[in-house]
């Protein structure tokens, strides 16, 4: 094991985002603690394969970080390495109900969304920031928090009114964590548009995500519908070292969509 390994946590790691950003990480020889709620077996999956793309070292962790007890369990997994370069907020919920359908949400789906969607970040990045600020000081340069929220968070449209509210809260909370942590840690988010992973499948079945995939690709200018591999490339230039100079931004990467809408 390199001892300069890079040293990160990935939430929300047994698929699709969060499995392809692990997994590019592992390509360059981190030690990565993948975070799963309840996909044990996608988990493990994951694992394997980071191991066999060149990871230093692959731990898995269990943990719903809407639960701030579990986000110390997650980051005590890595309390072995002694420092974190690399933190990701991946993991992350929605309800998908219709904008003019206001009795579609409660209470309880706002308390859940914001609960994993913006209270989860937080709670891990106060779990993981004396081992950040470790790597800090082991590599004489800043460690990365990558809050990963939406272009709903933006322009207030997305799976719900619940969860574009929850994301707008990312991104206002990654601003301010970036000017808390500086210098040590610095703290950048990526706002997605439509990515072609089995998120909306579940949310709206096959029908209806593939309604959503081929409009799309209908409006947008690149007429492309990002991969979960295509947005982590995104992730993973801000969580190393070539975004070094970067922190507080929110970056948006949706095919073009923002320009007609």
């Amino acid at each position: 094991m390199a001892k300069d390994s890079l040293c990160a946590i990935v939430t929300g790691s047994a698929s699709g985002l969060g499995a392809a950003t692990a997994e590019i990480l592992a390509r360059n020889g981190a030690r990565l603690v993948i975070n799963y709620s309840s996909s044990k077996t996608e988990a493990e999956a994951t694992a394997e394969a980071c191991r066999k793309a060149g990871a230093a070292e692959v731990l898995v962790a269990q943990g719903d970080v809407s639960k701030d007890d579990d986000c110390r369990r997650i980051v005590a997994a890595a309390s072995g390495w002694g420092k974190l370069d690399i933190l990701v907020n991946n993991a992350g919920t929605t309800k998908h109900v219709a904008y003019g359908d206001l009795d579609g949400l409660s209470a309880d789906d706002f308390q859940r969304l914001y609960g994993v969607n913006t209270v989860g970040p937080f709670q891990m990045v106060r779990a993981a920031r004396s081992l950040l600020e470790a790597g800090a000081k082991a590599s004489g340069r800043t460690s990365a928090v990558v809050n990963v929220s939406s272009v709903a968070g933006i322009n207030g449209v997305g799976s719900s009114m619940a969860y574009a509210a929850s994301k707008g809260a990312l991104n206002t909370l990654t601003r301010s964590l970036a000017v808390a942590l500086a210098p040590m840690i610095r703290v950048n988010a990526v706002c997605p548009g439509y990515i072609d992973t089995p998120w909306f499948t579940k949310g709206r079945g096959e029908e209806g995500a593939k309604k959503v995939r081929d409009a799309v690709l209908a409006r947008v200018p690149l007429k492309v519908a990002s991969s979960a591999a295509d947005i982590a490339q995104l992730v993973c230039f801000l969580a190393l070292p070539a975004s070094g100079n970067m922190t507080g931004e929110a970056v948006r990467m949706d095919a073009g969509m923002h320009l007609i809408t």
